[in-house]
């Protein structure tokens, strides 16, 4: 008889091969959709009225997720060429040992936003709960939560893939009824007309670059999953158009919820939920932030387990799952301390992660001209990723500079333009620089890689 394990999932850090393959445009697109219209995003959008008008809010959301959307697609379009988790390519720009503390800090950064967004997930569903009987145990709802999301990733990338599809489905129609229920009701000269703050903290420029930043925090764990797409091209286009779908009618909720609801003078709160709930519309927003976050915690929890698979590779795929799920779901229950502490932490920790993926980018496309030996990044058969010992010295030494950048100019002394972009063409230009002067170009790593279909292929 098989051992009841059997039917988890058995991924693993190895290339995947083109026959293994199972995500097409739609699958693809409906992923992105579905990681991104979550609590978070909304939130995103919330905090940009009344300090900048609506119609100014929306033109940054839009540009700013059209823009971001390109280098996250373009990072899961090199998961596509090589097969390999988003980690493990690290492993061509930084070194084999130089990427261990970039999977170890991404492990810790995903497990931060599932324990914030499982309690978010735990008060919705408290909420509907509560709406449809009159039974409330936050705690309870938080652990349930949680139990689903591990039940859901523990069967890989499959189940998550299946499950994915069905969830941004219905997201994308509960919003919209939110949206179509919200208009019907309050006319939008409500929005157009607001009164904006006496002193605003957010300009239209920083709110565009916090969606940038917003697409950035996805380049992490976009390869995990993008290593399954069947094609460049349909790969590449689902990446863009689901994540520029989902982050425009997420932020987008937030803007016009945030807007109506200090034109009715209610109090402001991080919950859009309780906001919408004066409207009447709290038990389908309560819905909607449930499956949100659901969808978005499978795939934290699953890209938390291939970076710890990636200095971690005997450990396997389920146990780490189920460890790091008992983890998430402990954490979630510190409740109202996560929103005060630890999310300032993660935040920080994150904008100190936009300078790896500016390197991994230039590495990529510009240093190795396109193509990396995906076996040899794995195995270390032929000692190209090799560097110094183990380390690319020129990486480390730009991440450091695009690190401090990052930080001395969003909490130290806040750029009016931002520091998002500008901490990541700094971070790419400067590691271009040095691996020019070090001469360590493309001759370095002639490739092997997959046979993935090349030049944006159909």
């Amino acid at each position: 008889m098989a051992k009841w394990t059997e039917c988890f999932g058995h991924d693993d850090i190895r290339p995947t091969s083109m026959n293994e393959r199972s995500m097409n445009f739609f699958s693809t697109f409906t992923l992105w959709i579905a990681a991104n219209v979550v609590i978070t995003t909304v939130m995103t959008g919330m905090m940009f009225v009344p300090d900048i008008s609506f119609t100014n809010a929306m033109l940054a959301i839009i540009v700013g997720s059209a823009i971001g959307a390109i280098p996250l697609a373009l990072t899961g379009n090199i998961g596509i060429r090589t097969g390999l988790p988003t980690m493990v390519i690290t492993r061509a720009a930084f070194g084999q040992k130089g990427a261990i503390l970039p999977a170890l800090v991404n492990t810790v950064i995903l497990i931060g936003w599932s324990w914030i967004q499982a309690y978010m997930a735990g008060l919705s569903l408290n909420y509907a709960v509560h709406y449809a009987t009159g039974y409330s145990n936050i705690n309870l709802f938080v652990i349930l939560t949680e139990l689903l999301v591990v039940m859901m990733t523990i069967f890989g990338h499959r189940g998550v893939e299946r499950i994915e599809k069905y969830i941004s489905i219905s997201m994308l129609l509960l919003s919209f009824l939110v949206f179509y229920k919200i208009f019907t009701t309050y006319h939008i000269s409500t929005l157009l007309e607001i009164k904006l703050s006496k002193h605003p903290s957010v300009t239209t420029i920083i709110a565009f670059d916090i969606v940038v930043a917003t697409a950035f925090s996805w380049m992490s764990t976009v390869c995990d999953f993008n290593r399954n797409c069947q094609s460049e091209k349909s790969g590449f286009w689902g990446t863009y158009f689901g994540y520029l779908v989902a982050s425009i009618v997420a932020m987008g909720l937030g803007a016009v919820v945030s807007g109506f609801s200090i034109a009715s003078n209610m109090e402001r709160t991080y919950d859009p939920t309780i906001l919408l709930a004066a409207y009447g519309f709290g038990l389908i927003a309560s819905i909607v932030v449930f499956f949100s976050v659901l969808s978005t915690n499978v795939m934290a929890l699953y890209s938390a387990t291939m970076s710890f698979m990636n200095v971690f590779p005997r450990a396997g795929f389920w146990k780490p799952t189920l460890i790091m799920g008992i983890i998430c779901t402990l954490g979630a229950l510190l409740k109202e301390a996560l929103m005060s502490h630890f999310f300032n932490f993660i935040m920080l920790i994150a904008t100190l992660f936009i300078p790896v993926f500016a390197i991994v980018l230039v590495d990529y496309f510009l240093i190795k001209k396109g193509a990396y030996d995906a076996e040899d990044i794995l195995f270390d058969t032929k000692g190209r990723y090799r560097y110094q010992k183990g380390v690319n010295v020129a990486a480390y030494v730009t991440y450091i500079i695009g690190a401090v950048f990052a930080y001395y100019f969003t909490y130290v002394h806040p750029l009016a333009i931002g520091s998002t972009m500008l901490t990541f063409l700094l971070s790419g230009a400067g590691y271009w620089g040095l691996m020019k002067i070090t001469k360590q170009t493309s001759s370095r790593a002639h490739t092997v890689e997959l046979h993935a279909p090349t030049s944006m292929e159909g």
